[in-house]
């Protein structure tokens, strides 16, 4: 409809988008019609009041232009459906700004949980499930976040959890901080891109700073990046609801990465729960531990305790069932049906002979085990455990050796496993089955003891954490001190190298410099502390050249945190540097917000004899 002119030569004022309620009767009449003025001119209505070849046709209620009704339609827009009924848009700087204070939102829910001091969240779900948690994942994973853009946070606190493990509740405070500084300038109409330019800049300054200040540990002194590991792991459970028992655990955690292979998978650390009994019962077992399976009559004659047996895993059903589909028999007498029976026993015995003569003494399926068999194997002085988790099952075989089999006819030496010691041992309520001195031993169990089951999963949380952190310690043997140091050093840094540029990247990159400083502040806050009076100390220590310098919780003062041994990876620090600023561009970047309606009704099932897709014939 554009481009045609007004009779005197001036061109037509352009088409403009507006917003127009829906109509009612219409279906898909929504927020977005192009108005354009419909005038008279040369080649318009033709003196039959039918629009001629130059004219304008308009395509409003769908009807035709007549001479009767021309002039009304003349004055009325051009609707251009382009979005569904319901479809609701936010463009320019207010959407921007309902983005960013959602995230302020998302940071305020966690904002307590940092540091030391920080207290935990009680999350119910809608099944009534309670957890207790103060890690910014689980917190976060566990809320029902709606809004798009806080959704962000919520992905970048989960990325940081599967990377590194810890720093998740920093790496979603970082990002809601930097967008906290910028939002003035937004208000403002500084250009997003002029903001997005300058905080890739302070990113790229302030990873290469870590990188050139981090201490590297050298791994030729075990001693030394022993002591570095644990003292890693503890500052990563000093946040814990565990931190009184951190010393106990870092040892335990830093002991069962050393046992692992070289690539370090994280599946072959077994964590398994027993209710009941102090935390300081928990054990470490160098090898494999797993609950004792369901078992059938017989299993109280077979011995519990075995010196360097041999054994046999496999994925292999070991009892009489019924068919599990239909099948018919046509029998002409009683002989022929005893012949079927005796063939079915005579089968599963001949399993149960080669099982035996293969000399294992220790028998592990991870399908069931029947009572005929348990009992063949107790007679036989034999252990055997049916429905064992195939995660086990594997870690029993990387641990003692051998491999699965689904089969009994190549039961030889090489496929059965072996270990040192093989019991099954009463720990708490519950009986467990483990298996220790395995001459493959490249995994290990950590057995957990405490009271309330949430308290319990959380400690699970906590050492997972405090495992993950230590993996990327022996992979990154960099560190840095915590504590709020890095960020302080960091800020003091970014806020130099800022008055040697001009215009408005020394603006923000200054705003960037002082969104560092919400971690130490916060830290500040959780602890009941003056943040303000502290946060002066520090700025003043790090200009005197006092790099380490972070907050002490202990004594409510400023410390040298790397010589108190607040260490953490450094590819911890950078990673949450780097999430929380692509988080804060990404929302940044954002113009425009559209909404599709929620479908609210169901759509119909393919009907009888039409396929999908294919048109209803009417």
């Amino acid at each position: 409809m554009a481009g045609f002119s007004r009779s005197g030569g001036d061109p037509e004022p352009p088409p403009r988008l507006s917003a127009q309620p829906g109509d009612s009767k219409g279906e898909g009449r929504c927020g977005l019609v192009l108005e354009q003025p419909v005038e008279r001119g040369e080649g318009g209505l033709g003196s039959s009041g039918q629009p001629g070849y130059g004219g304008r046709m308009v395509a409003s209620q769908g009807l035709p232009v007549t001479s009767g009704n021309a002039r009304d339609l003349a004055s009325e827009p051009t609707p251009v459906i382009l979005l569904k009924e319901g479809t609701d848009t936010s463009q320019g700087i207010p959407q921007l700004l309902s983005n960013i204070n959602a995230c302020q939102v998302i940071a305020e829910a966690i904002r307590t949980t940092l540091g030391p001091r920080g207290m935990d969240k009680l999350i119910v779900d809608d099944r009534g499930k309670a957890t207790i948690s103060n890690d910014g994942a689980t917190i976060l994973k566990l809320l029902d976040v709606v809004h798009p853009a806080a959704k962000t946070l919520v992905d970048i606190a989960k990325s940081q959890d599967a990377e590194v493990g810890d720093g998740t509740t920093s790496v979603t405070m970082l990002a809601a901080e930097f967008l906290k500084q910028v939002k003035p300038y937004v208000e403002e109409g500084v250009h997003p891109q002029i903001i997005i330019r300058a905080f890739r800049t302070a990113t790229e300054l302030a990873v290469n700073k870590i990188k050139e200040i981090a201490v590297t540990v050298k791994k030729e002194d075990k001693a030394e990046q022993r002591r570095l590991l644990e003292k890693c792991a503890a500052t990563a459970l000093n946040s814990k609801l565990i931190s009184q028992q951190k010393d106990f655990f870092s040892r335990m955690v830093v002991d069962a990465v050393m046992m692992l292979d070289e690539l370090l998978q994280l599946k072959m650390i077994g964590i398994k729960k027993v209710q009941g009994g102090a935390l300081e019962e928990s054990q470490l077992v160098a090898g494999v531990a797993f609950k004792k399976t369901f078992s059938y009559a017989g299993f109280e004659m077979q011995q519990k305790k075995y010196k360097s047996p041999k054994i046999a895993l496999l994925n292999i059903e070991l009892e009489l069932k019924a068919e599990k589909d239909n099948a018919e028999v046509r029998v002409n007498n009683v002989k022929d049906y005893q012949a079927i029976v005796d063939a079915e026993w005579s089968i599963l015995y001949d399993k149960l002979d080669k099982i035996h003569k293969s000399g294992a003494k220790v028998v592990l399926s991870k399908l069931p085990i029947g009572d005929v068999a348990t009992q063949y194997f107790a007679d036989r002085d034999m252990f055997c455990a049916g429905r064992v988790p195939e995660e086990d099952l594997k870690r029993t075989m990387m641990a003692c050796g051998g491999s699965i089999q689904t089969s009994v006819n190549a039961l030889t030496d090489d496929v059965l496993g072996l270990c040192e010691l093989f019991e099954e041992a009463q720990i708490g309520g519950e009986r467990y089955n483990f298996f220790t001195g395995c001459p493959k031993a490249k995994t290990c169990t950590l057995l957990l003891r405490g009271g309330a089951e949430q308290f319990m999963e959380e400690t699970e949380r906590s050492l997972h954490d405090a495992i993950m952190i230590v993996r990327r310690a022996i992979k990154n043997d960099s560190i840095v001190a915590g504590g709020g140091a890095i960020e302080m050093e960091l800020s003091k840094y970014l806020r130099d190298y800022s008055r040697t540029i001009p215009g408005k990247q020394q603006l923000l990159i200054g705003a960037y410099a002082k969104a560092l400083e919400i971690i130490p502040r916060q830290l500040c806050d959780n602890a009941g502390f003056d943040a303000t009076n502290i946060l002066n100390k520090l700025r003043a220590k790090h200009a005197q050249g006092g790099t380490w310098y972070g907050v002490d919780v202990n004594n409510e003062d400023i410390a040298d945190n790397f010589e108190a041994y607040v260490w953490e990876p450094a590819v911890v620090r950078i990673n949450a540097l780097t999430a929380a600023s692509e988080a804060a561009c990404l929302i940044v970047s954002v113009d425009e917000t559209i909404k599709n309606p929620r479908s609210t009704v169901d759509a119909p099932a393919g009907g009888r004899g039409r396929g999908r897709g294919r048109p209803h014939n009417h």
